[in-house]
């Protein structure tokens, strides 16, 4: 079946791009690939939209699958009709099928399927029917009667079991109310008598009612996990009147019936001990899916914000994993990253070993020539931030940063950094990762599981399968857009890139210890398991600087090489151009021919040409190198040098719901609610920011923040 149709209409995309697009995924062509390097034939489709194409394909396969295998067991059921089977090739959601198919599915054994055994479904359809009758209740249930159904109350209450049933599987009742209550329910949360919550996490829930279509996605994983650790009790109210209002529109009521009460009795039943605990389920079900799916997009943003930060080369870097009593951690690395030398510091409680710490930290600086000093914001971060301020403050060649070190502990006991540092301690293994994530974040938090970095938002309440897959994709989507060093790339950077996986990136390493450096792409397929369909796949993402041939240290895929070199013999730049030089000729060429007739002659769409000429005027461009830099101190603020109406510049560290967490160079870090932004900015993890201080709240160690500009 051709979903493309039902594709373009979702996502508003021309139907020729869907087919497209499709049958590049379908032929094992990757992501990063396809937005790259087959834009001719996406029509220049982004990543962002070939991974919806590719997820409401999936969706929609999904759904015809399940479709088909509805139609075959009603079908063996011998109860499909031409008119069933239209509804269900109508259905346009998996919720849908499966309220059409509801009446059908096998059950376990209910109280109706034992009803209909003993006979009382033909009184059951009396009751829906709301017959008029002129005989007696007990006339009309005598024929009923049987050993297993001995008198008129067991009747009727089996009958009413058959009615509830019948009601409760309904899917026009079930979608009338399922949208009722998304539309007018509330989600209704009370603390538990007698649990405990030592720290008030939950405590805006000990007594809530929060409409269900206002309700924000952060709160909905707050109640869930409110519920989970048994602080609060959570349940969905709708309107009596509006569920039954719902139920009497399909199933009509008769007060002259005989059968009146007993319809009447079985609506109260079915809602209560079926029907409402079964749409519960499904709206809290829906609640969280959807509040699990914007927490998962938090965390993607703020991840690949971070792996994107600019690289600070350049810098021999002094790293202090700080800690109290079991010392502060300290490393030094080179320019390149490569471990130096460690050492231990005691300048904090208990022991306080101030003096012998600034020797020992004074004599790093010197023998290697460190020029910055890079804290973890763990334990004592600030502390130590004091301490190392007292050296940086009279030193002009020497600065400092505070750096994230979530995940560091991570990696240090992993087994990549026991093959990096197999004569390491694990704690100076993390103090060699904070070093190294500030020279190259991304080449660093690769060697990571992308949980454990702490950008995200309730990420231990979510679906893990789903959240791992959504962060790996960032991770691969942000290095093939760097791009990689393939003679000093980590197993652990290869991995991601562009059709490679763990197990060729190994082979890729070992193949480079063995025989030296690459010195062509070419010889890439030399490598085992390097078959033409991978190196299709990865080779415009692997670097190799200073080769054979100057277009492999750039983004050009092989494929485009003729046309290359036939640009670059027309424009004849000279070797020894500067970056700006470079760029003017290949703008000035840009300028002076017709690019469609360059295209047309070079056999290559315009899309590819472009591209070439970018890369052509910037070769190896490091896109994350036209973003700010972080802020480097020399001196430490405390909470008490600051007062309203100060202006500071800050570094965003993490970006949630309700608003930014900016870090302004104090202990604590402020926030800057959404309120308070200049209107239509999207700000992002690692920005640096003009923030104005609006208030301190010196007793509960919160500062709140705002964007100057932002109340005019």
């Amino acid at each position: 079946m051709d979903l493309s149709k039902n594709i373009a209409s979702a996502l508003n995309i021309p139907i020729h791009k869907i087919r497209q697009t499709i049958i590049l995924l379908k032929n094992d062509n990757t992501v990063p690939f396809i937005a790259r390097y087959r834009k001719e034939v996406t029509g220049n489709l982004d990543e962002e939209q070939i991974r919806s194409i590719k997820s409401e394909h999936e969706r929609l396969e999904n759904l015809e699958s399940r479709r088909k295998t509805i139609i075959q067991s009603v079908t063996e059921l011998g109860k499909l009709t031409p008119s069933l089977h239209n509804h269900i090739l109508s259905a346009e959601s998996i919720t849908e099928l499966e309220d059409i198919y509801r009446p059908y599915r096998p059950k376990r054994r209910t109280r109706a399927m034992v009803a209909r055994e003993n006979g009382l479904e033909p009184l059951a359809k009396m009751i829906i029917q709301q017959s008029i009758l002129t005989k007696t209740i007990n006339e009309i249930i005598q024929p009923f009667l049987s050993e297993k159904v001995p008198d008129t109350e067991s009747a009727i209450d089996g009958a009413k079991d058959i009615v509830a049933e019948i009601i409760a599987d309904n899917p026009q009742v079930r979608q009338i109310i399922r949208a009722k209550g998304l539309n007018i329910g509330k989600l209704v949360s009370i603390k538990i008598e007698g649990s405990e919550d030592p720290r008030s996490t939950f405590q805006d829930y000990y007594q809530n009612e929060t409409p269900i279509r206002s309700i924000r996605p952060h709160q909905v994983l707050a109640i869930n996990r409110g519920e989970k650790e048994k602080i609060i009790r959570v349940s969905v109210e709708i309107p009596e009147k509006e569920w039954q209002r719902a139920i009497l529109s399909q199933f009509k009521t008769d007060p002259k019936s005989v059968f009146y009460n007993f319809l009447i009795a079985a609506i109260d039943d079915c809602a209560k001990r079926l029907f409402l605990p079964s749409l519960e389920r499904e709206i809290r079900t829906s609640l969280t899916e959807d509040a699990e799916k914007h927490a998962i997009k938090v965390f993607a943003n703020n991840l690949r914000a971070l792996l994107t930060q600019p690289p600070l080369s350049g810098y021999t870097i002094l790293a202090i994993d700080p800690g109290f009593r079991t010392g502060s951690k300290v490393v030094v690395v080179d320019r390149t990253g490569k471990f130096l030398e460690k050492a231990t510091l005691y300048p904090h409680p208990p022991q306080n070993d101030k003096e012998a710490s600034y020797k020992i930290i004074k004599t790093l600086i010197e023998k290697f020539h460190v020029s910055l000093i890079v804290i973890g914001n763990g334990t004592a971060s600030r502390e130590t931030e004091a301490f190392i301020a007292e050296i940086t403050k009279n030193d002009p060649h020497l600065n400092y940063l505070i750096t994230s070190e979530a995940g560091a502990s991570v990696y240090s006991a992993s087994t990549l950094a026991r093959k990096e540092f197999p004569d390491l301690d694990v704690s100076i293994r993390g103090a060699v990762s904070i070093a190294r994530r500030v020279q190259d974040p991304l080449a660093e938090l690769v060697k990571i599981d992308p949980r454990s970095i702490g950008v995200g938002l309730y990420q231990h309440d979510i679906n893990q399968g789903r959240l791992t897959e959504t962060l790996q994709e960032v991770v691969g989507s942000v290095v093939n857009a760097v791009g990689v060093d393939v003679n000093t790339a980590s197993s652990a950077l290869l991995t991601n890139v562009s059709g490679i996986g763990p197990s060729l990136a190994e082979k890729i390493v070992a193949y480079r210890e063995q025989f030296g450096a690459f010195i062509t792409r070419d010889s890439l397929q030399k490598i085992p398991g390097m078959g033409p369909k991978t190196f299709e796949q990865c080779a415009g993402f692997l670097r190799i600087n200073n080769g054979i041939n100057f277009l492999d240290s750039t983004s050009i895929h092989p494929e485009s090489y003729g046309a290359a070199q036939a640009i670059l013999n027309k424009i004849s730049l000279p070797e020894n151009l500067n970056s700006t030089q470079r760029m003017k000729m290949v703008s000035s060429f840009r300028d002076s021919i017709d690019l469609f007739d360059l295209s047309a002659s070079l056999n290559i769409g315009l899309p590819t040409l472009n591209d070439i000429l970018d890369e052509l005027a910037r070769p190896g461009r490091d896109p994350r190198e036209d973003l700010p830099k972080p802020i480097l101190r020399k001196d430490v603020l405390s909470i008490e040098d600051l007062s309203p109406g100060m202006q500071l510049k800050g570094t965003i560290r993490n970006v949630v719901d309700f608003g930014a967490f900016i870090d302004i160079g104090v202990k604590t870090d402020g926030l800057l609610h959404r309120s308070r932004y200049i209107k239509g900015i999207n700000l992002q993890l690692g920005d640096v920011i003009d923030v104005k201080i609006i208030s301190i709240d010196h007793e509960r160690h919160r500062i709140a923040l705002e964007m100057p500009g932002s109340t005019e």
